[in-house]
């Protein structure tokens, strides 16, 4: 998807969501990243408001340095790059389940007003076959034992709607109480930054309320958005646009990892494993049978 120009200000949007992404970062300590958006904004915190944030990834590195923006949990930037590189296993058992990470950042396909999310299939409606994501990984894991939980994704009524296709990871579940009924010991969601603003969830009811503007937006752009009636706070905020260290500190970290990418597109061209044309990372292919609209899978994982 091609971010939008933000008015004459010298950024686009995507640029601005990355940046504020990145800045939610500030006061971490370790951060458990997902690939995508998070992987920017996680690897762009490091270059700008926090140089000792320890970058955590799913493939067992710790304390990651990476000079480029990550292909992959498996990119080898990562290992090369680690203070140290550990089993899954022990990445899971010991450093996630044992409580001893800060933030957990993580992407979605779909989000619900109770920062649950969606990345396993979506329905596509009556006589089509389900479009298939790409699933669970560390996610629900990295939202139930994580102290506190980002989430970053664009923002459409495509991804914030009033139902999940399927529930692969739990935010706020149906409510307050939810996450300690079912033994969470992290907090859960706390912020969902998009490319329109910023929405964290209310501290009686766990629903998502927009809380911060981007420059330029309106809160009725927001709503129209929003595939629910979106709560709005009583004063909100606007964001600061990015700085050009900033500005100049994402582009870099994008612009080194272009070869990696061109490489990695030229590989997979060369072993017939190229994508359908036009899909992009983490977009939908069709599989299987139709969903029945709007009703959750059969498992949550």
């Amino acid at each position: 998807m091609n971010a939008t120009p933000a008015g004459t200000t010298g950024f686009t949007s995507d640029e601005l969501m990355e940046v504020n992404a990145a800045r939610a970062l500030a006061d971490a300590t370790t951060c458990f990243v997902g690939i995508g958006l998070p992987s920017t904004a996680a690897n762009l915190a490091r270059a700008t408001v926090n140089p000792g944030l320890v970058l955590i990834y799913e493939s067992g590195t710790i304390g990651s340095k990476p000079t480029r923006l990550p292909l992959s949990i498996g990119d080898g930037e990562l290992a090369d790059t680690a203070d140290a590189v550990v089993p899954v296993p022990e990445m899971f058992n010991y450093w996630l389940q044992g409580g001893r990470i800060d933030v957990g950042f993580l992407g979605a396909a779909q989000v619900d007003r109770y920062a649950n999310i969606n990345t396993t299939v979506v329905d596509r409606g009556p006589d089509k076959p389900e479009g298939r994501l790409p699933g669970a990984g560390g996610a629900p894991e990295i939202a139930s034992n994580c102290r506190k939980v980002l989430m970053v994704l664009r923002h459409s009524t495509r991804n914030f709607v009033e139902r999940l296709d399927f529930v692969t990871t739990m935010g706020h579940g149906g409510g307050p109480g939810d996450r300690t009924k079912l033994g969470m010991p992290g907090a859960g969601p706390v912020a969902v930054i998009t490319d329109l603003g910023v929405l964290r969830p209310d501290p009686a009811t766990a629903e998502l309320v927009l809380t911060e503007l981007h420059p330029g937006v309106t809160v009725e752009r927001v709503r129209a958005a929003t595939g629910w009636e979106l709560t709005v706070a009583s004063t909100v905020g606007t964001t600061e646009p990015p700085t050009p260290h900033e500005l100049a500190a994402l582009r870099a970290l994008k612009a080194a990892g272009k070869p990696a990418a061109a490489r990695e597109s030229g590989a997979a061209g060369k072993s017939g494993a190229a994508r359908k044309p036009g899909a992009a990372a983490g977009e939908p292919a069709a599989a299987g049978k139709p969903a029945a609209a709007g009703k959750p899978g059969k498992e949550t994982r």
